[in-house]
């Protein structure tokens, strides 16, 4: 075996550089306010060495009896080659890279059955056909960090693109993956120039300091490595990561599709991103699609088991030690907000340098670019710049800018206490909501009809398809800051039902100047046979009460003045759960139903918002 650095353009660039430049001064990154600068010498894109090469891992998931390599690609400036200069890697993985199995009619499953009942027509599984040359994956994140100091690094998931193996969605090998790219820029493995080959290639030019980030399931691969405590990986910035397949594709035991996406399984997931060798397909699909997946998901009862267990990072947070910087919007109805903040959560327990920034719009959105980059330079460069004593939490407030979010000492805001909201009857127009409990309130119904979307519901003056618990008007803004939590006392007329809940700013906007869900506070759902575990639902008996306590969506907003907050319960939600027959009825008793809302100055601020009314 012969050992190479390997460079495309090095052999062009060496003679010519080393004659014209030797006596200039060598290149290096610069910082100025704690932050990398964009270096003159690193931007021109033609002098920039970009390679390609593949990463033996330590699994074989495609079934071949070898190790299954990941094709990696390099984006460098030419002085780690010319000059010898080392630098940290900013680096970025994906299932998406290759291309996907776009709008397929018939991808998603049926949603149109009862509840516990298989679907009424199964769904396709299209062929995705592979994009892209070599040696580039992908230009992402180039532009920003290589001017900046640093080289950009990027691979393709497991099964997709020319990496080897299979798409597992959220198992192991999606997490040992990028830990062998790490293990490589670290020099404690080889690369090799072809993905079967013996010929290798070293990462001379890395400082083996490792960044990485992304968005979406490119958010999530930095956390999966994170988990493997891989020692290079020193910082990672996931933005709207999906923590938890099983929060992805379930609620408090409720089969429940992210939002835009009705229908969408985890077995669909696996569909849309499978790139890879043609050659292998049938032999992953076989075990992991139509064995795994279809013995694991089950979409008939949406129970918590050990097939989803073993698809959430927060199960695997023990070897983390790489600082965090979580990124989310509060209105992210597809990877919605929870998933950010229970690692926060509990990278924060672990002692963690940890920090989180929210904003007020839906999927995406990364921190300010001068967060990013403190980060990376802290923690990459190793330049003491004091990011880790700055605030923990950053909110972009209603309206704001999102590169002017405003700090604050943690989220959720350490001066948030819980409230509790009573309900007072009113159906089938609109009921009570306020801190104190009455007299005996009884009970009311809500006939299900999933043809009514949550929107129609919250606007109407009357119906019969929701209950609608409304404060008075707010004489003062109202900061909510946390995780709401509802309680539930109620009765079904079948075994099966749909529980879902919003909590609303009213009235409802017209929609001519904002969205429609800027109306919308938080939402969550459950199966009410969870009641007692997501492990285990049981079959609700016709009639008999149970109590059904579960957290909404967490959130930072303020509500202004002149609205009224809102607390709505239906049944099916025709944008995430199952649409069943219309027609089941929940009886809610009023009197063991309640609200705990998270309040910057918790009763006293509450209080004094409702005193005039």
């Amino acid at each position: 075996m012969r050992l190479i650095k390997f460079t495309l353009l090095a052999s062009l660039l060496i003679t010519p550089l080393l004659s014209v430049n030797a006596q200039a001064e060598k290149a290096v990154p610069v910082f100025e306010n704690g932050e990398a600068q964009i270096v003159s010498a690193f931007e021109d894109s033609e002098e920039w060495i970009r390679h390609d090469l593949w990463v033996e891992t330590e699994f074989d998931t495609d079934g071949d009896g070898k190790m299954d390599r990941m094709h990696v690609s390099v984006t460098r400036p030419q002085q780690t080659e010319t000059e010898g200069l080392k630098l940290p890697v900013v680096y970025v993985t994906s299932p998406y890279f290759a291309g996907v199995a776009g709008n397929v009619k018939g991808l998603f499953w049926d949603v149109r059955h009862e509840l516990g009942a298989e679907a009424k027509e199964q769904r396709v599984h299209p062929e995705v056909v592979r994009r892209g040359e070599r040696p580039i994956i992908s230009n992402s994140h180039i532009k920003t960090w290589v001017p900046r100091g640093y080289i950009v690094v990027h691979s393709s998931s497991p099964g997709t693109g020319l990496s080897q193996g299979a798409p597992t969605v959220g198992g192991d090998n999606e997490s040992l993956a990028p830990k062998a790219v790490i293990d490589w820029l670290c020099g404690r493995i080889p690369g090799y120039t072809t993905p079967d080959g013996n010929e290798k290639v070293e990462a001379f030019w890395s400082t083996g300091k490792i960044g990485m980030t992304g968005t979406s399931y490119n958010g999530t691969l930095p956390l999966a490595a994170a988990t493997t405590g891989v020692d290079g990986l020193e910082a990672i910035i996931p933005i709207a990561p999906n923590t938890s397949y099983y929060h992805y594709y379930r609620s408090n035991g409720l089969v429940r599709s992210p939002g835009g996406y009705l229908g969408e399984d985890i077995d669909v997931l696996y569909d849309f991103i499978h790139s890879g060798d043609e050659s292998k397909r049938a032999y992953n699909n076989k075990t992991v699609r139509d064995t795994e997946m279809k013995n694991g998901m089950d979409r008939i009862t949406g129970d918590y088991n050990d097939f989803w267990e073993g698809r959430d990072y927060l199960n695997e947070m023990g070897p983390m030690k790489a600082a965090l910087l979580m990124a989310h919007g509060f209105n992210d109805w597809n990877v919605m907000p929870e998933h950010s903040y229970r690692i926060y959560e509990a990278a924060r327990a672990k002692g963690i340098p940890s920090q989180i920034y929210y904003h007020q719009q839906g999927h995406g959105g990364p921190p300010p670019m001068k967060m990013m980059n403190r980060w990376f330079t802290r923690y990459l460069h190793g330049i003491e710049n004091g990011v880790e004593k700055d605030a923990r939490a950053w909110i972009v407030r209603e309206n704001d800018n999102m590169k002017n979010p405003t700090p604050y000492k943690d989220y959720p805001n350490p001066e948030a206490k819980d409230v509790t909201l009573y309900l007072s009857s009113g159906a089938p127009d609109t009921g009570g909501l306020g801190t104190e409990k009455g007299k005996s309130q009884g009970t009311e119904k809500v006939v299900d009809d999933f043809s009514y979307s949550g929107g129609e519901l919250a606007q109407a003056e009357t119906s019969n398809h929701r209950l609608l618990y409304v404060t008075p008007t707010l004489t003062e803004d109202v900061h909510i800051s946390g995780t709401p939590k509802v309680s539930i006392k109620l009765a079904s007329s079948k075994a099966a039902a749909n529980l879902s809940v919003w909590l609303v700013s009213l009235p409802w906007n017209d929609g001519s100047k904002v969205k429609i869900t800027d109306n919308i506070i938080t939402r969550g759902w459950a199966d009410p046979q969870n009641h007692k575990s997501i492990r285990k639902g049981k079959p609700l008996k016709k009639g008999k009460f149970y109590q059904v306590t579960f957290d909404l969506m967490p959130d930072d907003q303020v509500i202004k003045k002149g609205q009224q907050i809102g607390l709505m319960i239906f049944s099916s939600d025709k944008e995430f759960t199952l649409h069943p027959d219309p027609g089941t009825e929940l009886t809610i008793d009023l009197d063991a139903t309640t609200l705990n809302l998270p309040i910057v100055g918790g009763s006293e601020a509450l209080g004094s918002a409702l005193k005039e009314n």
